[in-house]
């Protein structure tokens, strides 16, 4: 029997094992990634990776093997490749090898760091791969450096992190604007599937994660495994099944033409990809949500309820009006007040005045001071809208500077929504954004920034030469994100893009909040959060209450429908509360008081949902870390093909408690003429097994109706 060369490598953290092979001098290659395998001695471990290969029969192509975390058609991989470059035809097919590794430390959990050249290329290639501790995420990066005299062109890096072949079914998200977020699923089959961003953002279509799984897996139930790039701009996720059997998650980012030219001993860095796995798909995005949870930058503070100005007065901007809507907003008990679009320079509609970051005197004879100033007398932070990537042609700085403006080389291209982009690259454009944003955060004492980004980068060339300016443009716009944040403590930043366009783990290094979609309606927003939700926990998802009438889809909604859907994020009002009575005002303060009341468990707790067997129903809540209490929301979203619906389970709760469950109407009682289950009309005891196994009956409800249920423990912990 051959011995190997090295012991494997065993990663532990946050109850995840990931078990990597290091021998024979090849780059790693994942045998484990999921469950907690608990201590493993070097003589188990060696055990663990000769029975992980596969007999090997007259080629090494045609038979499954532990494939590199960076695959190379060099070593036999037929599938896509991990490094695809070349310098001018030469230099296309590297092979890494003699690798070195070493294991570590690096603060946030185990890390294993790998080290391999190319002699002949002239090429070099360190991979790091991390367990982080807090959440038992894994996330991996590589860099290439270029050794060679001649320039090296790289046209992408790939990596990937192997699934078991029990991950039979692949889940993705699609969608478009005030839609996003609509999943799919299909069969894992031979081939790939291959998701792509290309518009210089993520995109409102965009998967957000690729997630293979069990047959039939939910989010209580089945194995699965997902990837995320950690990256605003160009990207491509990608699940891969050979016909020898191996399936893998890629992710990288999409590298425009000769965007990426390594000089001799200059060095490229891919993006981390990160890989989570769970017992469904609700302790799977919980290991995001710890994550981001544990971070120093996560915002500790209470999330202060918003009162958005945009679906109350869009581009009709008038001092004593705004003013009113503030004073109105302090007495329903919003704690931050945010001015939108329409507040600058010859801004009256979205056809002008884009980069033209100036208060329009006209409008604001005495600047925005004294609505900044009233809003703050009133308890409440003052936050502002900008755009700062987008440029209208219709502009004074357009017409100042008309190379600013991204060419390909066919002029600034189409426009959208009047929209054109403004190029980052030229320092004196991201000095100039600098400028004035610093200057009015500083005066104006702002403490919150809406920042949006609508068009998409479609021919996004760097003046005058017109090379693509892709990548340059997200670092520079993280970069003024930081900038901003570092001169002023304490600022926070929303990432909205016509919704839910930029949502990942590399914007969220700089912003504190996203707006997951322009589309207020309940209806669409439950299914637009519940999936956003599998990245982003509720703390950082923007949710408003928006207008009875939603001024996207013109449907209607009562209030308590409205404003439950809203419950579950960073709260906000969106609505005229100039022309609202004094009974929906009075609803609305309710509301917001109970989400007050209620934030710390909305905002640290588990989020949870049931797998229930009719699609016309949702059951979803949050329930505290020590399993105490919980809130839940029992919805119906379209017409049953039977009624009534019967027992609800109630998931994430400790089996050996009791607990007390309860119907609570923030807003109003039921309307009269409604039936409700017995136990409704009171409560009941039971304990959290009983509740999780067998459930309560669930109250009869119409369509785009819901009922709350506050859940709280009478007895200890187990």
């Amino acid at each position: 029997m051959d011995e190997l060369d090295d012991t494997p490598v065993h990663l532990r953290a946050g109850g995840t094992s990931l078990v990597v092979a290091v021998d024979g001098g090849r780059l790693p290659r994942i045998l484990h990634w999921g469950t907690d395998l608990g201590p493993l001695g070097d003589a188990f471990l060696a055990d663990l990776h000769r029975a992980a290969l596969p007999a090997i029969g007259d080629s090494a192509v045609t038979y499954p093997q532990p494939v590199p975390v960076l695959p190379q058609l060099t070593e036999g991989w037929l599938g896509r490749p991990g490094l695809v470059g070349d310098s001018d035809g030469r230099r296309w097919a590297p092979y890494f090898r003699e690798a070195t590794f070493a294991v570590g430390d690096a603060g946030d959990g185990p890390v294993l760091r790998s080290s391999a050249r190319d002699p002949e290329f002239g090429l070099a290639i360190e991979l790091e791969i991390q367990v982080l501790a807090g959440s038992g995420l894994v996330r991996q990066r590589a860099r290439v450096r270029n050794e060679a005299e001649t320039p090296y062109r790289i046209g992408s890096l790939e990596l990937a992190l192997p699934v078991p072949s029990d991950a039979a079914e692949i889940l993705d998200l699609t969608g478009r604007w005030a839609l996003e977020r609509v999943p799919q699923r299909r069969p894992f089959q031979v081939g790939e599937w291959v998701r792509a961003s290309r518009g210089g953002k993520p995109g409102l279509e965009h998967t957000m994660l690729l997630v293979a799984g069990e047959r039939g897996f939910g989010f209580r139930q089945g194995k699965v495994w997902a990837t995320h790039l950690a990256w605003s701009g160009n990207q491509v996720l990608a699940a891969e099944l050979t016909p020898a059997g191996t399936r893998h998650l890629a992710a990288g980012e999409l590298l425009l033409p000769g965007e990426m030219v390594l000089g001799p001993d200059e060095e490229f860095q891919s993006r981390w990809q990160y890989g989570s796995w769970g017992d469904g798909l609700d302790d799977m995005a919980g290991r995001f949500h710890r994550h981001l949870r544990s971070r120093p930058q996560h915002p500790r503070s209470p999330r202060p309820v918003v009162l958005n100005t945009w679906e109350a007065v869009y581009f009709q901007h008038d001092l004593d009006t705004l003013i009113r809507l503030a004073e109105r907003g302090a007495e329903m008990g919003a704690e931050r007040f945010v001015l939108d679009d329409g507040w600058f320079l010859g801004r009256r509609d979205d056809t002008s005045s884009l980069g033209d970051w100036t208060v329009d005197p006209a409008v604001w004879p005495k600047g925005l001071e004294p609505l900044a100033d009233r809003v703050r007398e009133l308890g409440m932070e003052f936050g502002l809208w900008f755009e700062p990537e987008m440029v209208n042609l219709d502009s004074e700085l357009a017409r100042l500077h008309p190379e600013w403006v991204f060419d390909a080389g066919h002029g600034p291209g189409l426009p959208s929504r009047y929209q054109h982009v403004l190029d980052l690259g030229h320092p004196e454009a991201y000095a100039y954004l600098y400028e004035r944003m610093d200057a009015l955060v500083g005066v104006l004492g702002i403490a919150y920034i809406k920042w949006d980004h609508n068009r998409y980068l479609l021919d996004a060339g760097h003046s005058p030469e017109g090379r693509p300016g892709v990548r340059v443009q997200v670092e520079q716009a993280y970069r003024l994100m930081a900038r901003l944040k570092a001169a002023h403590p304490g600022l926070e930043i929303e990432s909205c893009a016509s919704g839910g366009g930029r949502i990942d783990l590399g914007v969220l290094e700089f912003t504190d909040r996203v707006w997951p979609s322009d589309c207020n309606d309940p209806h669409e927003r439950l299914e637009i959060q519940r999936w956003t939700g599998l990245l982003v926990p509720p703390e950082m998802q923007g949710t408003h209450i928006g207008a009875e009438e939603s001024h996207t889809t013109h449907r209607s909604h009562p209030l308590d429908y409205r404003a439950e859907k809203a419950l579950w994020g960073h709260l906000g009002v969106e609505t005229n509360l100039l022309t609202a009575d004094d009974e929906t005002r009075a609803a609305l303060a309710r509301w917001v008081a109970f989400h007050r009341e209620h934030r710390e468990l909305l905002h640290s707790g588990e989020v949870v949902h049931a797998d229930l067997a009719d699609a016309a129903y949702r059951l979803e809540g949050v329930v505290s870390g020590d399993r105490a209490e919980a809130l839940y929301a029992f919805s119906v979203v379209e017409r049953p093909a039977t009624w009534p619906p019967g027992r609800i389970r109630l998931p994430g709760l400790d089996d050996a408690r009791d607990y007390t469950v309860e119907a609570v109407y923030p807003g109003s009682a039921p309307a009269a003429g409604v039936v409700l289950p017995p136990w409704q009309r009171t409560r009941v005891t039971l304990p959290g097994r009983v509740l999780r196994l067998v459930g309560v009956e669930a109250p009869s409800l119409d369509v785009d109706r819901s009922v709350l249920l506050r859940v709280v423990s009478t007895s200890a912990a187990s």
